[in-house]
């Protein structure tokens, strides 16, 4: 149904409801419709949790911004000790390709919540750019920095 990701294998809770699959989600404590790109953000959020060391505590799914006066959502914030927003993660699906795209998007983001690193993901590949005065594309790096890095 889903294809494997290069992310370790979750445990994830899913229940058939109709004629599609739901997956429940640990940060939102509800189920969900599990889209490619939920399949994604799932996989994604036990990783960091369970191999990671990200406290699942500091974490949210679908965290709502205003941005030039529109609702958007980040697919998933880190917040460090004092509440303040400190990693932006965007989720796409296995299929889509990660682009200048995404990185404009998550950057959209991050005018608004102005976090330190930013990682975008299809499940199959990741990248990360923590932020300095010069952001730019080629400033991105393999890989998904674990708790103790960030």
């Amino acid at each position: 149904m889903f294809q494997p990701l290069a992310l370790p294998q979750a445990e994830l809770r899913l229940i058939r409801k109709g004629n599609g699959i739901q997956v429940w989600c640990v940060l939102r404590k509800k189920f969900l419709v599990l889209t490619p790109e939920e399949w994604v953000r799932q996989h994604l959020i036990h990783f960091l949790i369970y191999h990671q060391g990200y406290p699942q505590g500091r974490m949210a799914s679908e965290y709502a911004i205003a941005y030039n006066g529109m609702s958007k959502r980040c697919d998933l914030v880190v917040f460090n000790a004092e509440g303040k927003p400190k990693m932006i993660f965007e989720c796409k699906a296995p299929e889509v390709q990660l682009s200048n795209k995404t990185v404009f998007q998550i950057a959209q983001y991050n005018r608004v919540l102005q976090v330190e690193c930013l990682v975008i993901s299809n499940g199959n590949q990741h990248f990360n750019c923590t932020l300095n005065e010069d952001v730019s594309l080629s400033s991105m790096q393999n890989g998904i920095p674990s708790w103790q890095e960030n």
